[in-house]
């Protein structure tokens, strides 16, 4: 592929991500045409996500759409801005311990490992500071864009950049063990999926609808599996990215492929064990009880994790273009494309609380660490957020709901565990029984035909 071409596929990717989230910005004074739904500024809110404190890093990121996202690790918070700021925070009251400035343009980031940092840039630059007071360990310099969280896994930092090349970095140097590069489709979403760890390797979504798990000696695919297959005639219609995160319960990973499916894969073998038609690529977080999903039309939806029917869908929110969702206590936390963070209930998907952190777009799912949750803004603020129940009945947009998440049928949720990194974890992997389906009134998700096993490359 050309430079012009390679030009060309970026500026429409980043045209369709922005429609599919219902913000593109239309030229000529055009209305649009799936304006973000009004908030009820009336409603009695029976939880709100109240701002415990917000501080201000950088200048922002002009509107684009990045993976940047605030990191817990060793009790401090560190986020960066693509102007190049990388700061270390107070997770307390937002106080900045260090700051940073390195000119690089970052879009993809942090992650942590013990006194290491790691970001990317849309120049491709791979950067190490140390978490002490931010001087640079090494800086690597890889061959595309870096649209991705950077991940460290063991002693190497995966990274995968918008051309679908994974790498392989050294942890102590920033020297290149290996890369592996994907065949592109001729349009994609101008996103990519962030490595997730799994025993013995890692899994990455690529374009192409398709999930990877790598091993990581070598860098060489141990499985390849078709969650959604390019279809459709026009390639817009072909499209089928799988951008959102994988989510990995025991030795299952979920995922959700844009213009596309939610499905469950077997780590072990890369066999699909189900999958049903959903639009995705914002995210979904998972608990012990069901996965949430945020669609490409930003309906909220619960789903069950043994053979993914729908236990209930929350519309009220439709075209705000949310974050994927976060698990805060017994909340779902998003956020969306005018500052509000907003409050769910996790077992009947009521819209409960709202409040306006910034006037800007927050573009990432929250960071959730000890009942607080860490969001990142447009405008380069950073802000904590804790859920405060409020007196009283009401409430917002009932969800359309099963039965059997009813609150009388529904046990307390158990406490959310949280790996080094402040990465929210299920307290067990068990799923709930197979073989429970969605009363008629329930929104279910179409199914997809019979299962399709995985392949070796």
């Amino acid at each position: 592929m050309t430079a012009p071409q390679r030009h060309l596929v970026v500026a429409a990717a980043t045209l369709l991500l922005l429609s599919g989230c219902g913000g593109i910005p239309f030229l000529g004074g055009d209305r649009d045409p799936n304006p973000p739904t009004a908030l009820d500024k009336k409603m009695t809110q029976r939880a709100t996500p109240r701002v415990l404190w917000k501080t201000r890093i950088g200048k922002g990121t002009d509107g684009r759409q990045l993976r940047l996202a605030p990191a817990l690790s060793g009790g401090r918070l560190y986020a960066a801005d693509p102007t190049g700021v990388v700061a270390a925070l107070s997770p307390g009251d937002g106080r900045v311990l260090w700051e940073r400035k390195t000119r690089l343009p970052f879009s993809g980031g942090p992650d942590i490992q013990g006194d290491t940092l790691v970001l990317g840039s849309t120049d491709g630059d791979l950067l190490a500071l140390s978490t002490g007071n931010g001087s640079q360990k090494w800086r690597a310099q890889l061959d595309s864009e870096v649209v991705s969280i950077p991940r460290i896994v063991g002693d190497l930092v995966l990274v995968h950049t918008v051309d679908d090349t994974v790498y392989g970095i050294d942890l102590t140097n920033g020297n290149e063990r290996w890369r592996y590069s994907f065949p592109a489709p001729v349009l994609t979403l101008h996103g990519a999926s962030s490595p997730v760890a799994v025993q013995d390797g890692a899994v990455v979504g690529v374009s192409g609808g398709r999930l990877v798990r790598f091993e990581l000696e070598r860098g060489v695919p141990i499985w390849e599996a078709v969650v959604t297959p390019p279809r459709g005639r026009s390639e817009l219609d072909r499209i089928a990215d799988l951008d959102a995160d994988p989510v990995v319960v025991g030795d299952i990973a979920y995922v959700a492929t844009y213009n596309g499916d939610l499905a469950a894969v077997d780590v072990d073998t890369g066999d699909i064990l189900w999958r049903r038609e959903l639009s995705a690529h914002a995210g979904l977080a998972a608990d012990e009880t069901a996965l949430y999903i945020t669609d490409s039309d930003d309906n909220l939806w619960a789903a069950a994790p043994s053979d993914g029917a729908g236990l209930w869908r929350q519309a009220g929110l439709l075209h705000r273009r949310l974050t994927a969702p976060a698990l805060l206590g017994n909340y779902i936390l998003v956020g969306d494309r005018e500052g509000y963070a907003h409050l769910i209930d996790r077992r009947e998907g009521q819209l409960l609380g709202f409040e306006r952190v910034a006037k800007d777009r927050i573009g990432h799912a929250p960071v959730v660490n000890g009942g607080v949750a860490y969001v990142y803004v447009d405008d380069g603020s950073v802000a904590a957020l804790r859920p405060s129940a409020n007196a009283g009945v009401g409430g917002g947009s009932a969800a359309i709901r099963a039965p059997q998440l009813g609150a009388e049928e529904t046990p307390n949720l158990d406490p959310i565990l949280e790996d080094s990194r402040g990465t929210q974890l299920p307290t067990q992997p068990a799923l709930p029984p197979a073989g429970s389906t969605p009363s008629p009134s329930t929104p279910a998700l179409p199914e997809r035909p019979a299962p399709v096993g995985g392949s070796t490359p």
